[in-house]
């Protein structure tokens, strides 16, 4: 926001040296403005006696403005950390700002909140730790509900988090196109170079693999999804283990559709959900009023159809339902 100005006082006729009767006139009126001013500023104060008051609480004709706590009201803002590299669910267009699934969800549920859902890049396995510390007011990044980072007892979720469930995905293993090394299922990751992000479910899945697999496999764990990609692209890995949604977009679109493929079937689907400090029971609630509303009204099958998504499509609105 930029700070309001004040637009210079014109000049009073020519370069002459004003009469002091003109001088009179110049202070009575300048008198008369600043009781005007001053009687202005008194109109967006509630009368709690001589002297002004507090500042009357913003409104907004959004169906849930009310449901939203008063500090966030007032600022009109929700600050959102997300890992904004992970597309189609999240990423940086063309033009720098955030696109994708997770960003076009959230200005269809500003618009019923009456608030902006801003977006502010962070690195994954921060993104719980950052808003427990209060840098951001909820985390919207392709995050998977699980019991542990509820809980706390995921490395990534430092504090724990309630979560509002908005989607539904599970992994999946992209590879070259054409399949060389013929990956179908995780057992054809043994002994095989498989890349994952840092933090993440797929982290999991690829280290739980490797205990079962008899010699195991050579694992990069990247701290962005899309080293993980590169990895891939430049034959230092033979495959990748990310969200399905993440997996199908690159296979479409990555190289005009010719660098990659998904093999075998989704794994483990699992909810998605917006984290929001477990104090923070009046924002949480109303954040699923508004996945709930945008359900409702339309908006939300609009954005998943936008992005070929709409197998990750949730009918109801829920909280911690991860297991």
């Amino acid at each position: 926001m930029t700070a309001r100005t004040t637009r210079p006082l014109p000049s009073v006729g020519g370069t002459s040296r004003p009469s002091a009767r003109r001088r009179l006139v110049a202070v009575g009126a300048l008198a008369v403005a600043g009781s005007l001013l001053l009687t202005a500023c008194g109109d967006q104060t509630d009368s709690g006696g001589e002297g002004g008051g507090e500042p009357k609480a913003k409104t907004s004709e959004a169906p849930l403005f009310d449901k939203l706590p008063k500090d966030i009201q007032s600022a009109g803002v929700i600050k959102v950390g997300s890992d904004i590299a992970y597309a189609p669910i999240e990423f940086m267009n063309e033009d720098g700002e955030p696109d994708g699934i997770d960003p076009d969800l959230a200005e269809a549920m500003g618009k019923v909140l009456g608030v902006e859902l801003k977006f502010e890049n962070g690195t994954f396995d921060q993104l719980v730790l950052g808003m427990n510390s209060g840098r951001y007011d909820v985390v919207m990044s392709a995050m998977t509900d699980t019991k542990e980072r509820q809980q706390g007892e995921s490395k990534d979720a430092e504090g724990g988090a309630d979560f509002v469930n908005y989607f539904k995905a599970g992994s999946a293993i992209l590879v070259k196109k054409g399949n060389p090394k013929n990956i179908e299922t995780l057992d054809d990751l043994c002994g095989k170079k498989v890349a994952a992000q840092r933090g993440t479910a797929n982290e999991t899945l690829v280290k739980e693999q490797d205990k079962k697999c008899d010699g195991g496999l050579d694992a990069f764990i990247a701290d962005k999804d899309t080293d993980s990609i590169t990895q891939l692209q430049n034959g230092r890995a033979d495959a990748v283990v990310t969200d399905f949604p993440v997996a199908l977009y690159n296979e479409l679109n990555a190289g005009g559709g010719k660098l990659f493929e998904v093999v075998g079937d989704q794994i483990d689907a699992a909810p998605y959900g917006i984290a929001v400090n477990k104090k923070d029971t009046q924002l949480r609630d109303a954040l699923k009023a508004a996945v709930q509303e945008i359900i409702d009204n339309g908006e939300y099958a609009k954005v998943l159809k936008k992005w070929k998504a709409e197998a990750g499509a949730i009918e109801e609105a829920t909280v911690n339902a991860g297991k």
